[in-house]
Order: structure tokens, then C-alpha cells, then sequence
């Protein structure tokens, strides 16, 4: 682990005594974000690009060296199991992810190995996460001769992959990374200035960026959460889940949708994750991620059925508390999915002759 620093609340570090300064300045990429919690994978051996390929749900087969990526391992209905951030160094494919998500990925692949000529590692204790807007970390690992910094493809509508939200997207200026040190060399970081994972949150959430540790329950699928744009490659062919991602893409509807809730803050008070969602009386969603945006003003990501009204008012429930007013800013629209051009067939004895 880093040294602590003066100020730190949690570990890792959820502020350092000045949440919206800290935001302010990750934003303009002048400040840092320990993220020392999360885990880390690797896979070498010659077959472990196409391997992941037939797995998940990215193209990743030509990956390059230093490129990055992001790729969904689904189950067989189609829900997320696992977010997975991807870069190749041509020697080694690092697998990061959110805390906690590594052992189960671990032992899915090690189940997956077969006759294939690839080796799976937990390389977590041994590599941190540090993550940034702009500000460059030193001491940045590249065990093979490519740094290990991964650029975030949310930025823009990846290769193969669709966009469900219309419009000017916040993404467009997301330059989100995040790059893997030594932990034995953490403290070369202490002289920079640092944010903490709140600032981060509201920066995300502001984006519409989701996270599998937040956004993502048990009956998720992609198009939810408008996670075609950068996790998944439509045409790349067969991977686990992908019958159903063709399917709600071409055919159908998502059941539900991600909106942006702008909140009402006059009693300075945020939702948890989980809080109902309301339109009148019918509760039609729930909060899955809440933060004080340093412009916007307090914010949250919410999980809501496709049906809902988006021009309805809505409320969020407090625990102790009255319920908190919120606008809806449409993501995914309700009417996303049914992609195909498929003809509708008249009924039979429809047909006047």
C-alpha cells in the first residue's frame, strides 16, 4: 500500500479534507486517484488474445501491443458477469478490475483453460492502480518494454460497437486512465497532488460511464447501460451471452434503461446506492451511484424501467428523510434496441384480396 497522506479519509483515500477542490482539480488533470484496492490479472502465452476473444464480448483476436480495450464476460442469458479493462503489452494481457472481482474471474478462467496454451496470475499484490484525468504518474510499470496505461475507450463509439443516447454525449471529453505501478514504488507518488475516489465518482457519473461495482445487479445486460459503445463488438461472431446481446439489439427492447438524475439539493443531502426511484406513488427504479458534481450541482445514475415516463416527475427515497426531487436526463431511450430493418409480415387474414 502508498504511505498515508495527511488528511486521508478511508482506504482507499475517499477525500483528503476537500472533496470539491480535489474534483476540480483531477478534472483539469493536475491530481491523481489511488485506486490500490483494485485487482489485477494476467494472462501470457500465445493463445491468450484469441482465448479471451471467444469468451467475451470485444473484439480482441488483433489486439496490439499498448492498446487498450474493454470486453464484458456475459452469461449464458446474456448478463454481466464481469467488466473487464484489457491492454496488451505483446508479452502478457493485463485484466484489470474493480476490488473484489478478481478471484471469481481467476477461477473462471482457470475452469476455461483446457488444452489452450495460456497461464492465468493474480499479479494484485504486487501492482497498484492509479488512476487520472490528464496528470501523468511516474514510475509506471512496462515489465516488457510498453507502458502499462490504460486509456479508457468510453471516450467515443469503439469499433463494432453502437450507441444508444442521442445527442452531444459528456464522454467526448473523457480522458479517463488508468496506469499500473510496482507497489514496492508507491511512494514515488506522494509528492503529487492527489484526489480521492469520490471526486472520481462524480466525475464518472457526470460522464455516464458505468462501472460493473455500481451500476450492474444481477439481471443486467448491456444494453441497459448503453455499454455497446465501448464493451462490446456487434459482428465480431460467437461468445458467451451473445445470442441474447444480437437478439435485444436487433429484435427487442432493453427492460430497463440508465438515466442521470438531477437531484434537488436543498437539504444538502445525497441518496445511497439502492434508494427507490419513484413517479408518483409506482416506484419504477433504483439508484445505483450518488456524488456532488463540483458544476453540476448533486447527481446520481439511476437504473429505471423502460416504460417509465421520461418526461415524468420523479422522486428519490431517503432513509430518515423526505424523499428527494430529481429531473430525468435521458441515456438510453426507451425506445432503444429493434436495430433491424425486418419487414413486418401482414397477419394471416389481414391480407384483402
Amino acid at each position: 500500500m502508498s504511505p498515508a497522506r495527511p488528511g486521508a479519509v478511508g482506504d482507499p483515500a475517499q477525500h483528503y479534507g476537500n472533496p470539491l477542490g480535489e474534483q476540480r482539480a483531477l478534472a483539469r488533470g493536475e491530481a491523481i486517484v489511488e485506486l490500490t484496492d483494485r485487482d489485477v490479472l494476467t494472462i501470457t502465452g500465445p493463445d491468450r488474445l484469441s482465448w479471451l476473444d471467444s469468451l467475451t464480448s470485444q473484439a480482441l483476436a488483433g489486439l496490439a501491443a499498448g492498446e487498450s480495450a474493454e470486453t464484458l464476460l456475459l452469461d449464458p442469458s446474456g448478463r454481466v458477469e464481469y467488466a473487464i479493462r484489457v491492454l496488451d503489452d505483446g508479452e502478457e494481457t493485463w485484466l484489470l478490475l474493480d476490488a473484489g472481482a478478481g478471484a471469481g474471474l481467476h477461477a473462471f478462467l482457470e475452469r476455461m483453460r483446457f488444452m489452450l496454451r495460456v497461464e492465468v496470475a493474480d499479479r494484485s499484490p504486487g501492482f497498484a492502480t492509479i488512476g487520472s484525468l490528464g496528470a501523468e504518474v511516474p514510475a509506471v510499470a512496462s515489465p516488457h518494454g510498453i507502458p502499462l496505461i490504460w486509456h479508457d475507450p468510453w471516450r467515443s463509439v469503439a469499433a463494432g460497437g453502437h450507441q444508444y443516447a442521442t445527442g452531444e454525449h459528456p464522454a467526448a471529453g473523457w480522458q479517463y486512465t488508468e496506469s499500473l505501478v510496482e507497489r514496492s514504488r508507491l511512494g514515488e507518488l506522494s509528492g503529487l497532488p492527489a484526489a480521492g475516489t469520490l471526486a472520481l465518482e462524480a466525475l464518472r457519473i457526470a460522464a455516464w460511464r458505468p462501472r460493473a461495482a455500481t451500476e450492474v445487479d444481477a439481471t443486467t445486460i448491456p444494453h441497459e447501460l448503453d455499454w455497446l459503445r465501448s464493451a462490446v463488438h456487434l459482428t465480431k461472431g460467437c461468445y458467451r451471452g451473445q445470442e441474447t446481446v444480437a437478439k435485444v439489439h436487433n429484435l427487442g427492447h432493453p427492460p430497463r434503461r440508465l438515466v442521470l438524475l438531477h437531484l434537488d439539493g436543498s437539504d444538502g443531502v445525497l441518496p445511497e446506492a439502492g434508494a427507490a426511484v419513484r413517479a408518483g406513488e409506482t416506484e419504477i427504479g433504483r439508484v445505483t451511484a450518488s456524488a456532488l458534481h463540483h458544476e453540476l450541482g448533486p447527481i446520481a445514475l439511476a437504473v429505471v424501467k423502460r416504460s417509465a415516463d421520461p418526461a415524468a416527475t420523479l422522486t428519490v427515497a431517503v432513509e430518515d428523510g423526505p424523499d428527494i426531487a430529481a429531473a430525468q436526463q435521458l441515456i438510453v431511450p426507451p425506445d432503444a434496441g429493434a436495430e433491424a430493418d425486418v419487414p413486418r409480415l401482414p397477419r394471416l387474414g389481414s391480407v384483402r384480396r
